[in-house]
């Protein structure tokens, strides 16, 4: 017999952990933006580089190739997690890889000429935090309005979808970790390998989302 009662306890609660876990991660993107103590913001991370290699697509390589080699640091992605202090229970490296994520999309978006204090734009960074196969699936079936792209650039701002994003890019970056990669980050758990498989892992995902990123927000406009 099936406590109906009970079911719906347990949707409840589960509704109520996306809520609270997307209400982390528009935090999370608040600190990748402006900064933190130990962590420089993307505009920041942005100008550094376009200091370095003037051309734009130039400097967006040199944005993503130096978050490639940060995710692939054991143990940095912990460090940074820490600044986040939450009372759910997201796993900190997970934290720590949206953080550095965040701050490299939110650096590709400012030195493409988007405003990334924009609520639309911010939500197009966390949409390429999922990568681009989940994109396209959640707006084929019709669960997304658009691409980051036209989402960034639509006419008026929705703070229901800001929501509503956030919440579905935590569910989708727990399943990337926790779901279709069980064996990898099982390996995680090995003493001396574990380490650099999990490393890896960070890096190729981040090289991904880095990849879709710079296709998927166009020059918008020149930065002064």
């Amino acid at each position: 017999m099936v406590d109906e009662d009970s079911g719906t306890s347990g949707e409840v609660s589960r509704n109520t952990a996306r809520v609270a876990a997307g209400s982390t991660l528009r935090r999370i993107l608040d600190i990748a933006i402006d900064g933190a103590a130990s962590l420089p913001g993307a505009k920041s991370v942005a100008a550094k580089h376009l200091q370095k290699h003037p051309r734009t697509d130039e400097a967006i390589d040199a944005v993503i190739a130096s978050h490639i080699a940060l995710a692939s640091t054991s143990g940095f992605l912990s460090n940074v997690g820490g600044l986040v202090v939450t009372a759910i229970s997201l796993p900190i490296n997970l934290v720590g890889l949206a953080v550095l994520q965040t701050r490299m999309v939110a650096a590709i978006a400012h030195l493409r000429g988007y405003d990334i204090e924009d609520t639309r734009v911010r939500t197009a960074i966390l949409m390429c935090l999922m990568g681009g196969e989940e994109v396209t699936r959640l707006v084929g079936r019709g669960k997304l309005p658009g691409t980051p792209m036209l989402i960034a650039t639509a006419p008026m701002a929705s703070p229901t979808l800001y929501e509503t994003v956030s919440e579905k890019v935590v569910t989708a970056l727990l399943t990337t970790h926790g779901g279709k990669s069980v064996g990898v980050l099982a390996t995680k758990r090995i003493p001396i390998i574990g380490g650099g498989i999990g490393a890896v892992f960070d890096g190729i995902a981040t090289r991904q989302v880095g990849a879709f990123a710079k296709g998927e927000l166009v020059q918008r406009r020149a930065i002064g």
